[in-house]
């Protein structure tokens, strides 16, 4: 899938990463646009966290090579919430945070993510889907062109990661990063994103656009339809949903 370079967030070519002499990635070829949201598929060890974070730039010292091209302004959001406990929820937001009047910023991406008056709260005090909020708020309020999420809402109850799944929607179109969203949950790739990657064995074996009609019952079929589908490309027998 090539594209003009300059309406991508992320272009990588030939993308390798091994460890102990076992390689993780091989040859991946990956485009991203600006304000796409791309979620990314893969049994355990198919190399769905490795390439986050080599996009990241989280993986220093990994043996690798190929062309990668990302932008300078990006934030990661982790399974774990990653707040430091000592530290109140706005501190948490606006830690390392520059330009100006970064408290009044971060108020306000408290406030996108419903946490309003939560400012002075400590994290233990938090739900689960309360800091994963902060940490959203956290990774917004620096206006990244490229958000990146590994597995965001994997500890997540079902109710609450439904609500999560309606936030995040909404931030991405307000703010309009692209998005490599990592995540195990076919469901859960097919209701985010527009377009859905599959990797096996460190290489990508599926990348599907997903066009979903606004007609509630053909949403469903449709839905329905690339979750067996994918579900093919993962090596899963399909199992009715729900």
């Amino acid at each position: 899938m090539a594209h003009d370079h300059r309406e991508l967030s992320v272009s990588a070519r030939g993308l390798t990463r091994g460890f102990g002499g076992r390689v993780v990635l091989d040859g991946i070829d990956l485009d991203i646009r600006r304000g796409e949201f791309v979620a990314l598929l893969g049994r355990s060890g198919s190399g769905k966290s490795t390439l986050l974070r080599a996009i990241a730039g989280l993986d220093a010292g990994v043996p690798g090579s190929g062309d990668l091209q990302v932008p300078a302004n990006r934030s990661v959001v982790f399974q774990d919430s990653r707040l430091l406990p000592w530290a109140r929820v706005l501190d948490n937001v606006v830690l390392g945070l520059e330009g100006p009047d970064p408290r009044a910023r971060g108020r306000a991406a408290l406030a996108e993510v419903g946490l309003a008056g939560r400012e002075r709260a400590w994290p233990t005090q938090l739900s689960g889907g309360e800091q994963q909020r902060v940490s959203l708020a956290r990774s917004l309020v620096r206006g990244p062109e490229l958000l990146l999420a590994d597995e965001p809402f994997g500890a997540l109850d079902a109710l609450t990661r439904i609500r999560m799944h309606a936030l995040l929607l909404e931030l991405c179109r307000v703010h309009r990063p692209a998005v490599l969203l990592v995540t195990h949950d076919v469901d859960e790739a097919v209701t985010l994103a527009d377009r859905v990657v599959v990797l096996d064995s460190g290489r990508i074996v599926r990348d599907v656009d997903v066009v979903l009609s606004e007609d509630r019952v053909e949403r469903a079929a449709e839905h329905a339809a690339y979750r067996e589908s994918l579900l093919a490309a993962l090596g899963v027998e399909h199992t009715p949903a729900g």
